[in-house]
């Protein structure tokens, strides 16, 4: 078996935190349960670009009880939890490929090695496995069945290989589901988030003016949970529907040029790129904190800030002090990268149980059903995002009403009116 992990990490430690994680994935563990007797991926190679996280550890673990083949590397050369990565390959003979703090070099000789798994499925997080396999691995083609997404930026890319006509095999929006973005984006997000800017800083949020670029699932969680804390939240945007919600729900709404001028701490959650740069940093006050939630690391222009800077120093783990001409400081944490997974552990399992219980099943789909699949972005199958939630209220001990047949008839007819 083939593999690449920080060799120093203390697996044990690792596997004590994968079955923490698995106390709280109640939902993932019945699916494991069931794929353990059934093997329904028998003969299947998953190849998985994710966090490699206590959850995706319990998810890879799933996916081998199942039967299947699995490799991962990681989504985000900072979200390796090392320790857990050596657990995987020791632990459970599962291949990983992956080191806190890796090169982009490393990043995609890594995302190569996963992929020498000749996989039958791929899992991606952000979407780098899929583009390097259209790019440089076009010959794994011949053997993929179909793919999975577990992230609003991915399923974005995704779209628009579809619309150029240039996605070779199926990919399921795993990210679309109920069950996933209701949850994960919103309430994952949120809290992993602000759990990330304290262990950076150890700042108080109450009464600071926080501000949140985008009001997406993701944005309205991280907006939610500020709130919570006590901060003066103001929103972002350029679609003016979610503007208006953001309105509607309480927040002040403006342009990032004055965002700029009033915020003490900024997040940034859109998945698009130059959200902060070079204008807005002229114009911050001194000491403001900038952060980002969105996958990848282009949303604050940091190159930009090093280049109007005089100094920048690392004053704390995962804080950057940018010393400008005119002498403020602009703080840049964890590199500008996902602040949850660099300076935190990523999303709580409870909520991950949900986003890793539609990546099983899915991967479980797509084997049954890869020869009705079209190449193109697909949702998630309605049964399945319906499953997941009963199961998780199932495992919460909560019971909902049924419809009665009278109900059912009802709402199957128009005849009743008035």
């Amino acid at each position: 078996m083939n593999y690449e992990v920080n060799k120093e990490a203390e697996k044990s430690e690792g596997s004590n935190k994968i079955y923490w994680a698995y106390r709280e994935m109640p939902v993932l563990a019945l699916i494991r349960e069931r794929f353990k007797k059934g093997k329904p991926l028998a003969g299947i190679n998953i190849s998985g670009c994710l966090h490699i996280t206590t959850e995706t550890a319990n998810l890879a673990i799933t996916l081998k009880e199942g039967g299947a083949r699995v490799a991962l590397c990681a989504s985000n050369p900072l979200s390796t939890c090392d320790e857990v990565a050596h657990s995987l390959v020791k632990d459970h003979d599962i291949s990983v490929f992956a080191v806190y703090g890796e090169s982009r070099e490393m990043y995609y000789r890594h995302a190569h090695q996963t992929l020498d798994n000749i996989p039958h499925i791929t899992m991606d997080d952000g979407g780098d496995l899929v583009s390097t396999i259209h790019k440089e691995r076009k010959e794994l083609m011949e053997t993929i069945l179909g793919g999975t997404e577990e992230t609003t930026t991915g399923v974005h890319r995704f779209e628009n290989m579809e619309r150029e006509g240039v996605l070779k095999y199926p990919i399921i929006a795993v990210n679309d589901a109920y069950t996933k973005y209701l949850f994960d984006n919103r309430y994952g997000t949120g809290q992993s988030t602000i759990d990330g800017i304290i262990r950076a800083t150890n700042i108080l949020l109450a009464g600071k003016r926080f501000v949140v670029g985008g009001y997406g699932w993701c944005g309205r969680g991280v907006a939610m949970r500020a709130r919570g804390m006590g901060a003066h939240v103001m929103v972002t945007e350029v679609d003016p529907t979610r503007a208006l919600e953001a309105v509607m729900d309480g927040f002040d709404v403006l342009p990032m040029e004055r965002a700029a001028q009033q915020g003490d701490i900024f997040v940034t959650t859109t998945g698009n790129t130059s959200i902060i740069c070079e204008r807005h940093f002229k114009i911050m006050k001194d000491g403001a904190i900038l952060a980002n939630s969105g996958h990848f690391n282009v949303e604050i222009d940091v190159e930009a800030l090093e280049e109007m800077s005089v100094q920048r120093n690392e004053i704390r783990q995962h804080v950057e002090e940018f010393t400008l001409e005119d002498g403020r400081k602009i703080y840049i944490l964890g590199q500008g990268r996902l602040v949850n997974l660099a300076a935190a552990e990523g999303h709580p399992a409870a909520v991950m149980d949900l986003s890793f219980a539609n990546q099983a099943l899915c991967a479980e789909y797509i084997v049954k059903h890869h020869s009705e699949l079209e190449n193109r972005v697909i949702k998630v199958p309605e049964h399945i995002d319906g499953k997941i939630a009963e199961l998780k209220l199932s495992t919460m001990n909560i019971k909902i009403d049924v419809l009665t047949q009278e109900q059912k008839d009802y709402m199957s007819s128009w005849r009743v009116g008035t």
